[in-house]
């Protein structure tokens, strides 16, 4: 994350006037076992940071492309409860696509699915976590912050015999809303396909964040599991039904009008320490 739009230390200084974006950077790593869970995003300063074209270093983090890979060298600290994520993290996608979306209609946000399907390698040595599977890679970015554009939004990703559909649904605080519904396939084409109703999924368990996902009109919608249950953020496996057929999606829920909320605010640092390589930022 460069310019780590859930900061709560760039948000504070945006409260103050200009902010410089690169001065909060993060790389932000979940993992989700069976019966545990790291989590990292410890956020850098602009010195913490260098790039190159096909290099960036964030800390003692850092992603390298070769024009195969997108490689991962992680080298994190997890909170609330110190422990370590260390190792590699390989992407090798299927194809790439140069496309860009609004996510708004001003064109303040766009969204960019740049491997919607791809195949992962993870090598990790802390924790001791090795597999392969299958993956996505997309990026967001944007003029202003996100909470000055959006109430919340909808997102969710399936693989499926046709491709990686995408479901974007996002809501502006002035009430206007828009729908992005399409399938990427492996020739390289992306299509527009019918969307399904928006429909009511059960709000987080703890922080009660509201989370809606498109499925057929009779469909069976529900979570298969809650990944992340945050004051403003919810991540989920969700089976649907799309044109049919039943599906399994990742799903997340973002509420910018939670995430604004002074006491939100104060919260964050707990799971989002700023620390620089040497020493406290």
């Amino acid at each position: 994350m460069l310019g780590n739009v859930f900061s709560p230390y760039y948000a504070l200084a945006r409260r103050r006037g200009p902010a410089q974006p690169l001065n909060h950077c993060a790389m932000n790593v979940a993992i989700y076992e069976p019966r545990a869970k790291r989590w990292a995003m410890t956020e850098r300063p602009n010195g913490d940071l260098h790039r190159t074209a096909t290099e960036l270093h964030i800390g003692r983090s850092s992603a390298s492309w070769d024009g195969d890979c997108l490689t991962f060298s992680l080298h994190e600290m997890c909170v609330p409860i110190p422990s370590r994520i260390k190792g590699q993290v390989r992407v090798y996608p299927d194809r790439l696509f140069n496309v860009a979306f609004p996510l708004d209609p001003s064109g303040a946000h766009s969204w960019m699915p740049i491997a919607p399907r791809a195949r992962i390698e993870v090598d990790l040595a802390e924790p001791d976590v090795r597999w392969t599977g299958e993956a996505y890679v997309d990026c967001n970015f944007g003029s202003e912050p996100l909470e000055a554009s959006f109430d919340r939004w909808n997102w969710a990703r399936a693989h499926t015999d046709a491709g990686t559909l995408i479901a974007y649904d996002t809501e502006m605080r002035d009430g206007r809303k828009q729908s992005i519904f399409r399938v990427f396939d492996t020739s390289g084409a992306i299509s527009d396909v019918p969307a399904p109703p928006l429909r009511d999924l059960p709000v987080g368990s703890v922080w009660r964040v509201p989370r809606r996902a498109r499925c057929d009109a009779g469909g069976i919608l529900r979570i298969k599991k809650t990944l992340e249950d945050t004051p403003f953020y919810t991540r989920s496996i969700v089976a649907s039904v799309i044109d049919g057929r039943s599906i399994t999606m990742m799903h997340e829920s973002l509420s910018l009008s939670r995430f604004s909320k002074p006491i939100v605010q104060a919260m964050l640092p707990f799971r989002m320490p700023r620390w620089a390589v040497r020493g406290r930022a």
